[in-house]
């Protein structure tokens, strides 16, 4: 093992740990660490000290010594209309490059990585396969909604309609009292229920795990499952590396496709598959999402909240109405294949469980997840599209265009910033015919901050919403629904004069 290898080269290592509490039997045992974004920062991390718990104790229970590693996330919501959501997408560099140093400085065999949002959960999984060593991803789970149905991502819309005094300050601030009643990842299909969604489905988290609601008191025994199994894979000698191969990105991106995920996935998979020596390209996204059918009728593109969808059987449902799509024999961190995973779950009451769920509520499972046969839609949501305002592609989640901007020509309306473009939107200076650019915040510009509350304005407004587009160097938020394109690459995107541009799917 690594870490008994180390303590003979770092002859103080075993001093420092006794002096941390480690007893002198636990020193030759094997050496999990345990890495979560537990903090106060926002729900979705402030229960996860709760699973990091319930990992260490099945560690203890099964001849391991956990050590408990924080690196806390910030939450893109509470960054969102501010300066501070610049910082967002560097976050989750410095939070890979923090995981990192703490497994590389001290030894350990194994790890669980517990995490669920926006940032918090892609940078662990690029520091899993960055590090290549033996591990678990536990998703952190997800809220329920609040009152109606109410999810977080209605908000933006309700702030639009205050601003526009549509609605009351009184409605205003029971919107806000009662948009997040729990812990977990907001309740809608976001780029942080997504990325716990692509966690499971790439293999790194054990089968059923992604997006458990935090109500149901299961994410604990999630988390006693990865425990047990980090100390298991130290023995199989299981790496990410056997786990992240081209077929699994490709399982990832079909399922996807099939949950109309969130684009901000096409930023975060390709980090994690440059982690592990993988290129993935634009087109290839393009290429599944074609031939793949959308299925999943959850929040923002669909209906449901987001906690409905671990009810009607979550990852494994999905994976079992595009079964003759993925690759089945893709190794998985359970040491079985994805096609064994799938028929093992049949027979251990998994889906007897979530359907009890989705009977208290008085739905079927067929208006949640549909049948393959009977699709939402016949390709995923996402495309890539390419054109003289940007010919490296740009990201439009076509689900959500109007059949009447399908082809069409629109006069550019063009904004330096984003609080310039949401001012114009607020006070009705942006008429229908109109295309909105927002530039200057890409990479190279501001950051790449999400675009959110513009977003919110057009969608919430019925005169603009099915005849306007807007184009940006940025980036669109996870909870972002309405008529939009979003720009991947900076590069030459906003050079030179705007032209006419035609953009056909």
């Amino acid at each position: 093992m690594r870490s008994q290898e180390l303590r003979k080269k770092a002859p103080e290592l075993d001093s420092l740990r006794l002096g941390s509490g480690w007893k002198m039997e636990e020193l030759s045992k094997p050496q999990i660490i345990v890495e979560s974004s537990y903090g106060h920062s926002h729900p979705g991390s402030a229960h996860l000290d709760k699973l990091v718990e319930a990992a260490d104790k099945a560690i203890y229970a099964n001849g391991g010594r956990p050590a408990n590693y924080y690196v806390t996330d910030i939450c893109d919501g509470e960054a969102q209309g501010h300066d501070g959501m610049n910082y967002s997408l560097v976050s989750r560099e410095i939070m890979t490059g923090m995981i990192e140093i703490h497994v590389n400085a001290t030894p350990f065999d194994a790890g669980v990585f517990i995490a669920s949002c926006d940032k918090s959960a892609p940078a662990h999984l690029m520091a899993m396969a960055r590090l290549n060593m033996p591990g678990v991803f536990v998703p952190g789970g997800i809220m329920k909604a609040g009152p109606n149905m109410l999810t977080l991502e209605q908000i933006g819309k309700y702030s639009a309609l205050y601003q526009r005094k549509e609605i009351t300050e009184k409605q205003f601030l029971e919107y806000k009292r009662d948009a997040c009643p729990s812990c977990g990842a907001c309740s809608f299909m976001g780029t942080a229920s997504t990325m716990q969604v692509m966690a499971e489905a790439l293999g790194l988290a054990l089968p059923g795990t992604a997006l458990i609601p935090f109500s149901t008191g299961k994410l604990e025994v999630a988390a006693q499952q990865a425990g047990k199994r980090a100390l298991e894979l130290v023995e199989e000698d299981i790496k990410p590396s056997d786990i992240l191969t081209m077929k699994a990105f490709e399982n990832a991106i079909m399922v996807h496709a099939a949950i109309a995920g969130s684009s901000n996935s096409l930023l975060h998979l390709p980090a994690i598959a440059y982690e592990a020596g993988i290129e993935l390209s634009a087109d290839l996204f393009d290429r599944i999402h074609r031939r793949i059918p959308y299925l999943l009728n959850i929040r923002p593109s669909g209906f449901w909240p987001g906690e409905y969808f671990w009810y009607a059987g979550g990852v494994p449902a999905i994976m079992e109405e595009i079964k003759h799509f993925l690759h089945l024999d893709a190794i998985t961190v359970t040491g079985k294949t994805v096609g064994e995973n799938l028929e093992e779950l049949k027979c251990t009451g998994f889906y007897e469980e979530c359907a009890g769920y989705l009977a208290g509520k008085g739905v079927q499972k067929e208006e949640i997840i549909r049948p393959v046969s009977d699709p939402i839609q016949k390709e995923g949501a996402i495309a890539i599209l390419k054109g003289n305002l940007a010919p490296e592609g740009a990201v439009v989640k076509h689900l959500a265009v109007s059949p009447k901007l399908r082809q069409v020509t629109l006069v550019a309306k063009v904004f330096d910033s984003e609080e310039e473009a949401l001012q114009a939107v607020l006070n009705k200076s942006v008429k229908p015919g109109e295309a909105l650019f927002i530039r200057y915040e890409g990479p190279k510009g501001s950051g790449m901050p999400e675009m959110f509350y513009t977003t919110e304005a057009i969608a919430s407004d019925p005169e603009l919403v099915e005849s306007i587009a807007l184009i940006t160097d940025g980036r669109f938020s996870g909870a972002t629904r309405g008529r939009l394109s979003d720009m991947c690459h900076r590069k030459q995107a906003m050079a030179g004069p705007l032209r006419w541009w035609r953009m056909e799917i």
